[in-house]
């Protein structure tokens, strides 16, 4: 799948994240702002970038946000922002 235009999706609320992709010409690119950083911070990259493979994205710049979601979650907001920003 090819990132035509920016796109988020998710808040900033407990429990959620808040993701936003751009196009990149680099590859992917993940940068992580948690408020678990140190215990979940490399499981919340992991997630991302399963969620990217499966949905074959090789070039996308995501900025996530989280504030404590689980994985589904992390995978529904990622997939959702994707989908908008094709």
């Amino acid at each position: 799948m090819k990132i035509i235009n920016p796109a988020k999706a998710g808040s900033l609320e407990s429990n959620d994240i808040f993701i936003m992709v751009f196009p990149n010409d680099n590859g992917n690119e993940i940068e992580l702002e948690s408020i678990v950083m140190k215990q979940f911070g490399k499981r919340i990259k992991e997630v991302i970038e399963e969620t990217l493979k499966e949905l074959k994205v090789e070039n996308a710049k995501v900025i996530a946000k989280d504030r404590g979601a689980l994985d589904y979650t992390i995978k529904a907001r990622v997939e959702t922002a994707i989908r908008r920003a094709m």
